[in-house]
């Protein structure tokens, strides 16, 4: 008895990522006993594995970007981007992120437990040989790139062998176009390498914006990319000239490395989540509207909910907190999701927030979409910046309810309106607001 005593907590998390200890902590600061297990790295996958590590690596290309615009401009040059140095700078940022998060637990009064957790029931938990119990268990498990089943799928590397490539290949092929794929495709193509994108379809990043997708695929062809649209990847061979990819109607495509893109699976296995029952598919855990599964007491957040909000870190932060405020009787609400924005970090950007014109131009009746070219905006033009554009989507009160920009500074611009766009606020309401001059927020707030 006194040995379950010990081990006896009100919240336990399976997973330390963006959806556990951005609620652990609150509620281990408001009273409540909480431990945090983690078998890897502390911090989760956009942490350690994801988006620092990329954003790290793209910010070179952020900058070699500008500087092409301005050749001739105030610039004679375009100066190279030496891979070794920056995966070097990727180490030295990202190296300490996973102890310092570790850290921020303990120091937040979380329990830290390093191991493999198993579910044995809807209060228990088993790490190595010690049972965990708790009134209340999260399942933030996240998820796992999708790796395909073909012969020779061994020579595929993946986003992390990616992301820690201690020399850039000459010749890259990229299995698929979404986030990973497209993102991947710039940053490489800036370092110098030759890059091919091989996609099962003929749409990539398909839940984005596609006139501005198709202005990015345009740009990257223009830099040398080349896209192979409609191919069914099916097998890879190893020969002395280098990797061979083989797919449909007898394509055959050399490369030096090949990265599978393909896509990202929630983590369902491995964790006991069929011993108690719990409610899945191929998106994840089916949860209800407090992120609660059919088995009461056991709740998800992040990446392995199956939901149709984006599965991304904001979201992850967002559910984890409110879970730390139902948690703590703070609210009993349902968990009511705000805009969330999301973006393409290729360059130029594509960013969104809110109602997608590709929806809204077919419902007429309802929305309105007003179209704006950067080439006109003499602000761009500081820059050189002339191929950018913003679209925004207004509902019959003429209300913000949308925005998708594509730009080096998309991101700036889409925060900028998810504010208007979630507090609903009117025409009048934002001639309220007097901005810095010259800056990205007095350019745009005159169009709404």
């Amino acid at each position: 008895m006194i040995e379950e005593l010990i081990h006896m907590f009100d919240v336990l998390f399976i997973g330390s990522g963006q959806g556990a200890w951005n609620g652990a902590i609150p509620m281990s600061q408001a009273g409540l006993k909480v431990a945090v297990i983690e078998e890897g790295l502390f911090g989760g996958v956009c942490t350690n594995r994801g988006c620092n590590a990329k954003i790290t690596l793209d910010k070179p290309v952020e900058l070699v970007r500008t500087i092409e615009q301005l050749q001739g401009r105030g610039f004679d040059s375009v100066p190279k981007i030496n891979w070794p140095d920056l995966m070097a700078h990727k180490h030295e940022v990202i190296g300490k992120l996973a102890e310092s998060n570790k850290q921020k637990l303990v120091d937040g009064g979380v329990q830290v437990i390093v191991g493999h957790a198993t579910l044995l029931d809807a209060k228990t938990v088993k790490v190595g040989d010690i049972n965990y119990h708790a009134q209340k268990i999260v399942l933030a498990l996240g998820q796992h790139p999708h790796r395909l089943d073909i012969p020779g799928k061994e020579y595929l590397h993946d986003s992390t062998d990616f992301l820690s490539l201690p020399q850039m290949p000459k010749q890259l092929t990229i299995i698929g176009a979404g986030y990973v794929g497209m993102e991947f495709a710039s940053i490489a193509n800036a370092v110098g390498a030759s890059v091919n994108v091989v996609v099962d379809s003929h749409q990539p990043l398909r839940h984005f914006y596609q006139p501005y997708v198709k202005r990015l695929v345009a740009d990257l062809r223009r830099r040398g990319v080349k896209f192979f649209y409609d191919q069914q990847v099916d097998a890879v061979e190893k020969t002395e000239a280098g990797l061979v990819l083989h797919g449909s109607n007898q394509f055959e495509l050399a490369s030096d490395y090949i990265v599978d893109a393909s896509g990202r699976l929630p983590n369902l296995t491995g964790s006991g989540l069929e011993t108690l029952g719990i409610a899945t598919n191929a998106h994840g855990i089916e949860v209800d509207n407090h992120l609660q599964t059919n088995v009461a007491g056991v709740y998800a957040t992040g990446d392995v909910v199956d939901k149709p909000q984006p599965k991304i870190t904001p979201t992850a932060i967002f559910e984890s907190q409110y879970l730390a405020q139902l948690f703590t009787n703070q609210t009993s609400d349902t968990i009511h999701y705000p805009a969330i924005a999301t973006t393409v970090f290729s360059s130029p950007r594509i960013s969104q927030v809110g109602i997608n014109p590709n929806e809204a131009e077919k419902q007429p009746d309802k929305y309105s979409v007003e179209h704006f070219e950067y080439g006109d905006d003499w602000f761009k033009q500081v820059q050189n910046e002339l191929d950018g554009g913003l679209t925004l989507v207004f509902d019959q009160e003429h209300i913000l309810v949308g925005a998708v920009e594509y730009s080096n500074e998309a991101v700036d611009s889409i925060n900028g309106l998810l504010d208007i766009i979630e507090l609903r606020l009117t025409h009048e309401q934002v001639q309220r607001f007097i901005y810095t001059f010259p800056s990205i927020q007095h350019s745009y707030f005159r169009k709404i």
